[in-house]
């Protein structure tokens, strides 16, 4: 059985309907003021928390592509050194040559040593190069000047310690090489973890007290050292090759990975403009048409009853 229905029950449902109407039409206004489906939590708890982990991700993805930057220009300057030391390398074994000739006067002799000092001045500007106002041949003491003594250069130990960049989840990228693993260790007779008899400043220092000595033996002797840390520094060329290599290859991972982020977060926050235009529109009509209705359903009053 029917309970009774009064004009005070019609008014208040038709209140409750139009009210209704205006708030839906008021959400999807805001969905197209803002493009969002999402602009507080109580519109989707379970889509929040998506949007907010996809946020999250895209936030530490970033923290890695700016790492994999740095990390390549760090590894880019760090080849650029090594083929200057490659030029150096090169040049000086072109001096040997010409200083292991026994028809050389003394005065040539001479000559040739002043350049090779001058070759030794620019492994030195080379091993004591910055990058961003950080020391790169001197491991993790990046603030410290590692080659301060040229005449003791070949004695020098270089900080062994690497750097790395976190490029993404548990995996780091050594970026830079020790003085030692370009220009050498200690040569032997000098305490050190390892002696190289091709360390680099000690070759040039033999070479130039030979041909200072006028003793060509004792230059050509030093040819095969030469040689030997010229094949040492190809080495670490393709050690940094391979390293540019494995960066490239994340920082375009790390892109895709982005896209990806970036395309879930749009589905799951962003509004479907020419739907939301629809649905706008249909609820306007509903709104009023319901404003309308109303309008002849409240509209007796007493005075009509009167009549």
């Amino acid at each position: 059985m029917l309970g009774r229905v009064t004009q005070g029950t019609i008014t208040n449902q038709l209140l409750r309907n139009i009210n209704k109407n205006l708030g839906q039409m008021q959400g999807l206004q805001e969905q197209l003021s803002t493009g969002m489906k999402l602009n507080r939590p109580s519109d989707d708890p379970v889509g929040i928390t998506y949007s907010l982990r996809y946020r999250s991700d895209l936030s530490l993805n970033e923290r890695y592509q700016e790492n994999v930057t740095a990390a390549a220009s760090w590894l880019d300057y760090s080849d650029t050194l090594l083929s200057q030391v490659g030029e150096v390398v090169k040049r000086a074994k072109e001096l040997a040559i010409q200083g292991s000739n026994g028809t050389n006067p003394d005065v040539a002799l001479n000559n040739i040593a002043a350049e090779m000092k001058q070759l030794k001045e620019q492994l030195q500007g080379i091993g004591n190069s910055q990058f961003k106002g950080k020391y790169v041949f001197n491991g993790q003491f990046t603030d410290v000047e590692p080659y301060t003594n040229l005449t003791n250069a070949s004695n020098t130990l270089t900080d062994d310690f690497g750097l790395e960049y976190l490029i993404s989840s548990g995996s780091p990228v050594r970026v830079n090489l020790t003085g030692n693993d370009v220009f050498g260790y200690p040569p032997s007779g000098v305490t050190a973890p390892k002696n190289e008899d091709d360390n680099l400043f000690h070759v040039l220092d033999q070479m130039i007290a030979g041909l200072e000595a006028g003793d060509t033996s004792a230059v050509s002797a030093q040819l095969t050292f030469l040689d030997s840390r010229a094949n040492k520094v190809l080495t670490q060329r393709a050690e940094l090759g391979a390293r540019v290599n494995r960066v490239e290859l994340m920082e375009q991972r790390l892109q895709d990975l982005n896209l990806n982020l970036t395309t879930l977060q749009s589905k799951t926050e962003d509004a479907d403009i020419e739907d939301v235009l629809i649905k706008s529109k249909v609820n306007e009509s509903v709104y009023q048409a319901s404003l309308s209705v109303g309008a002849k359903v409240i509209q007796p009053s007493l005075v009509d009853f009167l009549r």
